[in-house]
């Protein structure tokens, strides 16, 4: 959306009968447009494990898409399956980027992945690069799994019969999140927490390796030979908001980096998460504070998230994408 200063009938017929120079200089930029964010390919959003588009209005990216299309961003919400591998929702989201390369004339996007919307969107620059502008991973696993996924995996390959019951269950759940948010996807559950364990986010960069940092906690190449730059940023902070009901949640699954002698945003490690140029991995953020979760309820303290999320997309626009 653009947007437009009114400034009144007597300051218009001043335009018109001839200011001076620096006047209307200064009267021409309050008349600017705001394309603070307007890149040159859109924006397309990749939601993480359990994520939708929006459910009854109230979407996954809380505000950021608005936020974005208010300073000039084309931006589009995407939706794949809320569990399934990697690979799966991958092609999903591949599909939907033809369609908007189709309906736009666009030549490239810009992918933004949050958590399991980063590998996902990795895939599809790996598989797909001529559709692909930049991929931005926003606390999504890319050396080293989700501990979560490690140790539910721990348990299906040691209980009996666990596999089957936790897989149902977790299908039930997603497969619901699916019919309210109107996806029509199949969910597997297990096939997600495989591609989000550590052995499978190795398997993964293995065959994808574009931007993955040669050391554990460094950086990636920005600028990859597939012609595609690669970004991340995470937080750092499991708890920022005594408001939120979440941050006890991000709390207790943060025990198992913290036992460790690791950092994370409270579902992701935070040397994990970078991949290509490294924005920050330390912002005042957990991980559903990133996108803007719940109910923009993140920390007074830190930077906001959809700021970060605007910053990012006039940086994209810096550097002609």
């Amino acid at each position: 959306m653009k947007t437009k200063v009114y400034l009144g009938p007597a300051l218009a017929l001043l335009l018109v009968a001839g200011a001076a120079p620096a006047q209307a200089s200064l009267f021409g930029w309050f008349l600017s447009e705001d394309t603070y964010t307007e890149t040159r390919y859109p924006i397309v959003l990749a939601h993480g494990l359990f994520g939708f588009d929006d459910i009854a209005g109230y979407g996954y990216w809380y505000r950021i898409p608005e936020e974005l299309r208010r300073s000039g961003a084309e931006v589009y919400v995407s939706q794949v399956a809320a569990a399934n591998s990697t690979e799966v929702r991958g092609e999903e989201l591949a599909r939907q980027v033809e369609t908007i390369l189709a309906a736009t004339g666009a030549e490239k996007v810009n992918l933004m992945g949050h958590s399991h919307g980063g590998p996902t969107s990795r895939y599809v620059a790996s598989v797909y690069p001529q559709y692909v502008a930049s991929v931005t991973t926003i606390a999504s696993p890319t050396i080293g799994g989700a501990l979560a996924a490690d140790m539910l995996q721990g348990v299906t390959e040691t209980v009996p019969y666990s596999g089957a019951v936790l897989g149902g269950m977790v299908n039930a759940f997603t497969g619901l999140v699916d019919l309210l948010s109107e996806g029509g996807y199949e969910q597997d559950s297990l096939a997600a927490m495989n591609s989000l364990s550590t052995s499978g986010i190795a398997e993964f960069g293995a065959n994808h390796p574009q931007g993955v940092p040669p050391t554990f906690c460094g950086e990636g190449k920005e600028l990859e030979d597939n012609g595609v730059r690669y970004y991340s940023w995470s937080g750092a902070s499991p708890a920022t908001n005594i408001l939120d009901i979440s941050d006890g949640l991000m709390v207790g699954n943060s025990l198992m980096y913290s036992l460790q002698g690791l950092e994370s945003d409270g579902l992701v490690g935070v040397c994990s998460s970078h991949l290509g140029k490294v924005i920050r991995d330390d912002y005042r953020m957990n991980h559903l504070d990133e996108v803007n979760q719940i109910f923009g309820l993140v920390s007074p303290f830190g930077a906001n998230p959809v700021s970060v999320f605007r910053q990012h997309a006039n940086r994209l626009k810096t550097k002609g994408l």
